[in-house]
């Protein structure tokens, strides 16, 4: 299995998998190599500016109409669309959610997709869709693509093969992937698997600019790896089934949609190693926003308001001085769905573990628990590195409807806004306050 770098969005990548498939000077010729037949893929408006229109061209064993059939409905009662309102009675509040169990009965990728929280319409392509997913066997005969939105992978436990019309990624934990709206797509995997996943409806994910930060650090382009052209020559009874306006159908076909030859463009699936991020921060003192944590950002209308950003919070080094170094207490316009892929996070280092989840939704507080808040006010602040922690954020603008699974699931932890119940009152009417 070999990657190809990808220099930047926007740009154009050409694979095939066997010689001459791809063809040179014209997109649709008459009579392609190997009897294929040429397809556009598109992903935004053909009108779209260049800079953001995306199209690529598959030249594939059959057409995608030879991959439909009659469709039928078909339900996964556990995945939920936006909106989705009024699905349950828990108040509003702080929330966090031990992991999600492994499944003990046979359960695919597809079918293991649970939503926690959904925000926006996905009919109007705004707002997001948080789920969490745990799995055991291999899409083996089964396909699946989702008009709705595109998906950001996040795997916890257990590695997974994404294999999609243009290509295959191997994904582990400390990885991410990104499958573009409309794909056709299956996942493997050789034991349990657990991992989370956004849904974005909006518009696609692409890299944060960096303003007075420069030409580096953060996420960097050539890090981001777009597949080799594979295909699959299969002739069985395989279903596809697809998600479209919060719907789900399904339809019978005697062959593989996975068939694509050779492609070139620009609307393709690829894969990130969380590693490579180059974090920012403060090196004298005071505390720089989680913003500078930005992995991808799906903008919205409005220029710097995302309609769903993907931060990260990877092993780095802490150094400023007289600074109160883990996440200050706040409120925030936008909604935080977090979770923790390994280690410990510093700010609440007991109950969120990984695989975890918590959610602090708009303008609600939430800050360091009292021991984490303790620790940190007594700490010497000497440079100090934090390592063996990987934790992230799906962060919307919008408000996250909580669904009833996630409301109702034994893992959801009733206790939680306990953490801050020992925060005491340090005034004393002194500058110094009572820090004892």
């Amino acid at each position: 299995m070999t990657f190809r770098y990808m220099p930047g969005f926007g740009n154009d990548f050409e694979t095939e998998s066997l010689p001459g498939a791809l063809p040179q000077g014209q997109n649709s010729p008459q009579r392609p190599a190997y009897g294929l037949y040429a397809e556009q893929l598109s992903g935004s408006p053909f009108t779209a500016p260049r800079g953001t229109n995306e199209r690529s061209w598959l030249y594939r064993i059959r057409p995608s109409v030879k991959h439909t059939g009659r469709f039928k409905p078909t339900s996964f009662e556990s995945w939920k669309t936006a909106p989705n309102l009024d699905d349950h009675e828990l108040p509003i509040g702080q929330l966090r959610w031990d992991p999600t169990p492994m499944p003990n009965e046979e359960t695919d990728f597809l079918s293991g997709i649970r939503t926690m929280t959904t925000s926006g319409d996905a009919q109007t392509q705004v707002g997001m869709a948080a789920h969490v997913y745990t799995a055991n066997t291999s899409m083996a005969d089964d396909y699946f693509f989702n008009a709705d939105g595109e998906l950001l992978i996040v795997p916890q436990e257990g590695d997974i093969r994404v294999m999609t019309e243009m290509g295959v990624m191997e994904v582990t934990p400390g990885e991410i992937c990104i499958v573009p709206r409309g794909m056709i797509f299956k996942v493997e995997m050789d034991g349990p698997v657990r991992g989370y996943i956004c849904e974005n409806y909006g518009a696609k994910f692409t890299l944060p600019d960096r303003g007075p930060i420069g030409a580096n650090c953060l996420a960097n382009p050539r890090d981001f790896k777009t597949p080799e052209a594979w295909y699959e020559d299969k002739e069985t009874t395989c279903r596809l089934f697809v998600k479209w306006c919060g719907r789900f159908y399904r339809t019978e076909i005697d062959h593989s949609p996975l068939d694509v030859v050779a492609w070139h463009g620009n609307y393709a699936p690829y894969k990130y190693d969380l590693s490579t991020f180059s974090p920012v921060g403060a090196i004298l003192f005071d505390h720089p926003d989680p913003s500078i944590f930005t992995v991808l950002t799906a903008p919205s209308g409005e220029e710097g308001t995302a309609n769903v950003d993907f931060v990260i919070f990877p092993p780095r080094w802490l150094v400023a001085e007289h600074t109160f170094r883990p996440p200050w207490y706040h409120r925030n316009i936008m909604s935080e769905f977090m979770g923790l892929i390994k280690g410990q996070y510093d700010a609440k280092e007991e109950g969120f573990v990984p695989g975890g989840i918590s959610l602090h939704n708009m303008m609600l507080p939430h800050g360091p628990d009292a021991h984490g808040y303790d620790k940190a006010t007594k700490a010497e602040l000497k440079p100090v590195k934090l390592e063996e922690t990987l934790a992230f954020m799906f962060e919307t603008r919008f408000p996250q409807q909580l669904t009833r699974f996630a409301a109702e699931t034994e893992t959801r932890q009733d206790n939680y806004i306990d953490c801050w119940k020992d925060l005491k009152k340090r005034f004393n009417g002194t500058p110094e306050g009572d820090w004892s």
